[in-house]
């Protein structure tokens, strides 16, 4: 793994965490409609049981989580982040903030021997360099039978490669907008910056993999593929920019699994 990426990476989101809890708050419509109900679901939380969320941000969805009755230890590699997410004096006794690097396997196993029921990452393993250093960690932080659910920028249709279309025919007199992708890469591992949210101080890294290499990784760390959903907008949900994923109701723009130890 190239270390300079890791703290460029990192240098960046220290760069725009105050614009990004800002900006996102509790979750944008991305989160409330599609992330949040579908990693929920996934994950099958019970009242008291130890939750690990991976590469937390502000630390939107570990209060969720917490809302639910569970247990959480939230850490990111960004001390700004981690001083946002911990503006909440209420979740003081279920949720523990940490500044821990994803990619450093001694800092991760800090964090406790088969401590844990489950383990999330939301919309970040597309932002970590070296996805490997946490997956061959998460068996030895998970409980036996733990399962691990993480959501991603779909590598099909919204990464590096992809790019939106919108066409209009002429129907037998009727004038039919269709949207749609166009994929030009998908195969090959590639390094891209990119913006997240519109108007943050910097653009971010991007780590493009195919989907393969994802559950690769988990499955050689002795993970099995157990649940996988592919949410899209609502078709009643309608957004005045043309190119919003919310007008595009047949792709899926982002990519929620589970797997089980």
């Amino acid at each position: 793994m190239d270390s300079n990426l890791t703290e460029e990476t990192k240098r960046i989101w220290d760069t725009n965490a105050a614009f990004w809890d800002e900006n996102m708050g509790e979750g944008n419509h991305f989160q409330r409609l599609l992330i949040g109900p579908a990693t929920e679901q996934l994950l099958e939380i019970e009242p008291d049981h130890q939750v690990l969320d991976i590469a937390c941000g502000n630390g939107n969805f570990s209060r969720r989580m917490a809302d639910l009755g569970a247990r959480v230890v939230a850490f990111d590699f960004s001390p700004t982040f981690i001083q946002r997410a911990q503006h909440s004096e209420s979740y003081k006794d279920r949720i523990s903030f940490q500044v821990i690097n994803a990619t450093d396997p001694g800092q991760l196993a800090t964090l406790g021997k088969n401590r844990f029921n489950s383990a999330v990452c939301n919309m970040a393993l597309m932002d970590i360099p070296d996805i490997d250093p946490l997956i061959n960690t998460l068996p030895s932080l998970l409980k036996p039978n733990g399962r691990f659910v993480f959501s991603i920028s779909h590598p099909c249709f919204n990464s590096i490669g992809s790019s939106k279309i919108i066409e209009e025919e002429d129907r037998e007199g009727e004038m039919i907008t269709t949207s749609g992708i166009k994929i030009t890469q998908y195969i090959r591992n590639t390094v891209a910056k990119g913006l997240g949210v519109i108007g943050q101080p910097e653009p971010q890294l991007y780590f493009h993999r195919p989907i393969s290499d994802y559950l690769k990784s988990c499955i050689q760390a002795g993970f099995v593929l157990d649940g996988m959903e592919e949410p899209v907008f609502p078709g009643d949900l309608k957004h005045e920019h043309p190119f919003s994923g919310a007008n595009f109701k047949e792709i899926p723009p982002v990519l929620i699994v589970r797997m089980l130890l």
